[in-house]
């Protein structure tokens, strides 16, 4: 090819795809993002149902935006405006003493004490303790030490790993055996040795499994509880629902100066010399690049570049990654507001968990390992409208919600049926929370893991696109030795949840992989 067209062009315009073209772009790059479908945002975007209601098709919370990629794309300022609202969680139960966590500390939803609020605070003290040393790898290339000891590079990572050594020592003897105990425990058993098997229970609980084909009886869910609250661990409702993050996202790339096509996806990476040239488009059209940043998962980047530029091993490293979804998203449009028991106005228009005990938790998740469909499963619902009140559209409302251990793998696959059965147990189980709510309901949208596969392409619909346990994160994410974003050929680099540090809205995936990029001199 002749001189790239662009420095840089990203495939796939979600979130970390415009964080990674946003960054490019403020260094001042020339970068162009090519997204498939007619508008930005991947998971995190609405959509409208046919009778005029916009919902949010798949995420429905900002979790764990970073600060540094809110403060280095100007996140929330007049070039890129976003605003959100801090949410409560409420962990329901079927007796009306509902769990309320503002802030790490709990109450009753009638506004008495929790009888563990102490305890809770103290367990919550620990894992955030221990969570602020997990955090501070997520704004850096994992180490890799693979340069010996004369190299620069690895004697900089030696000393991150140093610091982070300090910083665990400086905690504490106590603190520091507690975390080296429980670091690679199973959350269930963890948060059982300190409160009762109760809505408190169920609410940290469910959040160590948030998205992932586990129950919190498997091995290393503490580890993935504390890594997520070590990149915040916070919930908020954006304003205008998730298009609005989309949407900020995508101003922040414009005015960086990138350059964003919609409605066109590219059928594959050219390479040339072992290294990407550029793109084809379905068209055939062919646009020339001095490098490309795939924000797909792993193994649809592997293919987009062609499995003959990979050595054997990684292609079976691929094709083994665990990425089965194991989430499904149920949208319904109300035409009232649902009242659920016990709470007031104001909780309800928190961060609803069905979720009762730890032992629940489990229990949801065994159906799946067998390809089942959960009868009591674990739900995350919020009812965005209550929040902001103008996404209420003629007095109706959407409840938004996210239903765990849906296995991808569905015994006799998913069809309509399926998803009809899917829609009738999550009703069933909200009402019991909220007698009356499926006589409100007008429209559903039903998507399980499959259909978000097909929507969006991430890998088995997962969220996260790989399972986020201890053996796929930092540097084995998404594969050993392809943790620092190259990706095979040489300008080719992964910028998706695939990538470090993983999945939620953190934009760091994007932001990472652009700087090491930039670091790495290929353009």
């Amino acid at each position: 090819m002749n001189t790239p067209t662009y420095d840089a062009i990203v495939i796939g315009a979600g979130h970390n795809g415009l964080a990674a073209a946003a960054t490019l772009a403020r260094k001042g790059k020339s970068v162009c993002v090519i997204e498939k479908n007619e508008t930005t945002g991947g998971m995190a975007r609405n959509t409208t149902l046919a009778g005029g209601m916009e919902v949010p098709e798949i995420a429905h919370l900002l979790y764990n935006l970073h600060p540094k990629v809110k403060k280095e794309l100007g996140l929330g300022t007049a070039r890129a405006p976003l605003d959100v609202r801090e949410l409560s969680a409420v962990s329901l139960s079927q007796d009306g003493n509902h769990a309320v966590i503002r802030g790490g500390k709990a109450e009753l939803a009638d506004g008495r004490p929790h009888p563990e609020a102490a305890l809770f605070t103290e367990l919550m003290r620990r894992l955030t303790l221990f969570a602020g040393l997990l955090g501070q790898l997520s704004t850096k290339s994992p180490s890799s030490l693979e340069g010996g000891l004369a190299s620069l590079n690895t004697l900089a990572e030696l000393a991150g790993l140093a610091k982070l050594g300090l910083d665990l020592k400086r905690t504490g003897k106590k603190d520091m055996r507690e975390f080296l105990r429980v670091l690679l425990s199973n959350a269930y058993d963890l948060i059982l040795d300190d409160l009762e098997d109760g809505p408190l229970a169920g609410a940290l609980a469910a959040d160590a499994v948030r998205g992932a084909y586990a129950g919190p009886r498997s091995p290393g869910t503490v580890f993935s509880l504390m890594y997520r609250l070590g990149q915040g661990g916070g919930a908020q409702l954006p304003i205008g629902g998730m298009g609005a993050v989309s949407a900020a996202f995508e101003a922040a790339a414009r005015a960086a100066g990138a350059e964003i096509r919609t409605g066109t996806g590219v059928s594959r990476v050219l390479v040339e010399n072992d290294r990407a040239a550029g793109v084809v488009l379905e068209d055939g059209t062919e646009i020339s690049a001095g490098t490309v940043l795939s924000n797909t998962g792993p193994m649809p980047a592997m293919k987009l570049a062609g499995a003959e530029h990979y050595d054997v091993e990684m292609v079976r490293r691929m094709r083994n990654q665990r990425c089965k979804g194991a989430a499904a998203k149920v949208n319904l449009v109300l035409n009232g507001v649902p009242k659920f028991t016990g709470l007031t106005p104001e909780l309800a228009a928190g961060r609803l968990l069905i979720a009762p005990s730890a032992t629940y938790v489990e229990r949801a998740f065994n159906p799946a390992k067998y390809g089942g469909i959960p009868e009591s499963p674990v739900i995350e619902a919020v009812i965005p409208s209550l929040a902001d009140p103008g996404l209420a559209k003629d007095g109706q409302h959407v409840l938004s919600a996210v239903v765990s251990s849906v296995p991808y793998g569905l015994e006799g696959g998913w069809d309509e049926a399926a998803c009809d059965r899917l829609a009738a147990v999550t009703l069933s189980t909200l009402e019991i929370y909220a007698p009356g709510l499926s006589a409100l309901v007008t429209e559903r949208q039903v998507l399980s893991p499959a259909c978000i596969e097909a929507r969006t392409g991430a890998p088995g619909g997962h969220w996260h696109h790989a399972e986020m346990g201890i053996d796929q994160i930092l540097t084995v994410r998404p594969a050993n030795g392809m943790a620092h974003y190259r990706f095979g050929p040489k300008g080719y680099y992964l910028c998706g949840a695939g990538a470090h540090p993983g999945g939620d809205v953190t934009g760091l995936a994007g932001r990472n992989s652009a700087l090491q990029l930039l670091k790495d001199g290929v353009i």
